[in-house]
């Protein structure tokens, strides 16, 4: 009975009366049946079955007798429904081409106003991660990753697929928040692949220049973004800019979280502050390595506590951040000589910065200043005596 009323109401939905589907179902299920049969198994009035009949068979859905008693009987449902279902087919299909017709015409307005369509795609919450392993995993040519602190962690559960790449030598860039610097997620993070520290507020993987993903760390739903000459083309330079000006860090690796940290607060406050201290200290001050000494304390960094060898070994990576130089002490002369491959002075706020170092610890020095335009530039700090 209730599969019945479901077909009725089928029935219903391919342009037959409420009665005429009613009489359809009963005459399929009844065979050939006298009239007043049918109005009894279709629960059809008396009055109305008659007139029904007759729209059925106009229809072509059944065939009456011309006999007494009336007796009907339904066409095969193949037969009987072979036109409608063709008529409908027809419809269906010229509503597509309307369709097809409709967005064609949009899209060539649009062209005559200079603007293009273009699709992406929506990567729930829950498939974020296995989207992005995939992702790394097929890229054929480069990686380069913005990332803030949830989304390092995200990509630190992709150290399997990140090996892969690594091992096919792939172009694979990092850019991280300062605080990620030696962290949990850092340490995952594969060997060979470069990081650098920047202040990453997005997160944005690009693989092979042609796709992206953005993922939202507020609800973790991510966007892909294929083939997007513009977006890429924007995103590629904004990852440039960043990375070059971003923070090395490969010379913090095997240090702990609070050494790194301190490094590059090192870093930061010269970077940010050193200049104009410098200024300020040629004109007024006697002791111009002094007062960059107050320009770290200031900003809570203090070289009381540390040894010698604990000074060289931060200004050593500082050297290999900021220069790709090096520091090194030569304990026979008593020599250090400060190396930096880029000339113009880079090397010389933390070669004043390391004879203050010595000075305040009771050491007195003597520096010499070479430059080669080809080498790059070394200062040499002669300690004289404790």
């Amino acid at each position: 009975m209730e599969n019945e009323r479901v077909l009725t109401v089928s029935l219903e939905e391919f342009g037959l009366s409420k009665y005429e589907a009613q009489a359809y179902v009963a005459l399929i299920a009844k065979s050939t049946i006298s009239a007043s049969e049918l109005a009894y198994y279709s629960e059809i009035p008396r009055t109305k079955i008659y007139p029904t009949l007759l729209k059925l068979e106009n229809k072509k859905l059944a065939i009456i007798s011309k006999s007494k008693p009336i007796m009907c009987t339904a066409i095969a449902p193949e037969d009987a429904f072979d036109g409608i279902i063709h008529e409908q087919i027809n419809k269906v299909n010229a509503m597509n081409s309307l369709v097809s017709n409709l967005k064609k015409a949009s899209e060539e307005s649009r062209k005559t106003r200079g603007s293009e369509e273009k699709r992406y795609f929506h990567v729930s919450a829950n498939n974020v991660l296995v989207q992005l392993q995939t992702m790394i995993e097929g890229s054929k040519s480069s990686v380069k990753i913005m990332t803030d602190q949830w989304g390092f962690g995200l990509l630190a559960e992709c150290k399997e697929q990140l090996v892969s790449v690594a091992r096919r030598n792939l172009d694979i860039k990092i850019l991280v928040p300062p605080t990620q610097i030696c962290s949990e997620s850092y340490r995952k993070i594969p060997d060979g692949i470069e990081i650098r520290a920047s202040e990453i507020t997005q997160n944005c993987f690009m693989f092979d220049e042609t796709e992206l993903l953005l993922v939202n760390n507020d609800n973790g739903k991510g966007a892909i973004f294929s083939s997007t000459d513009i977006l890429s083309s924007n995103q590629e330079k904004i990852f440039s800019n960043v990375w070059k000006n971003a923070i090395k860090t490969e010379a913090l690796a095997d240090m702990s979280k609070t050494e790194a940290q301190e490094i590059y607060k090192i870093i930061k406050t010269v970077n940010e502050m050193g200049l104009t201290y410098i200024l300020n200290s040629t004109m007024l001050s006697k002791r111009p390595e002094s007062d960059m000494f107050k320009l770290l304390e200031k900003n809570g960094i203090s070289f009381k506590s540390k040894s010698l060898d604990d000074v060289i070994e931060i200004m050593d990576a500082v050297m290999q951040i900021t220069c790709s130089g090096h520091v090194y002490f030569e304990a026979n002369t008593r020599n250090i000589t400060v190396e930096s491959k880029l000339n113009s002075g880079h090397s010389l706020p933390w070669a004043s910065i390391l004879d203050g170092c010595l000075q305040k610890q009771g050491y007195k020095t003597r520096t010499i200043y070479q430059n080669n335009a080809n080498k790059g530039e070394k200062i040499h700090i002669k300690i004289i005596k404790n």
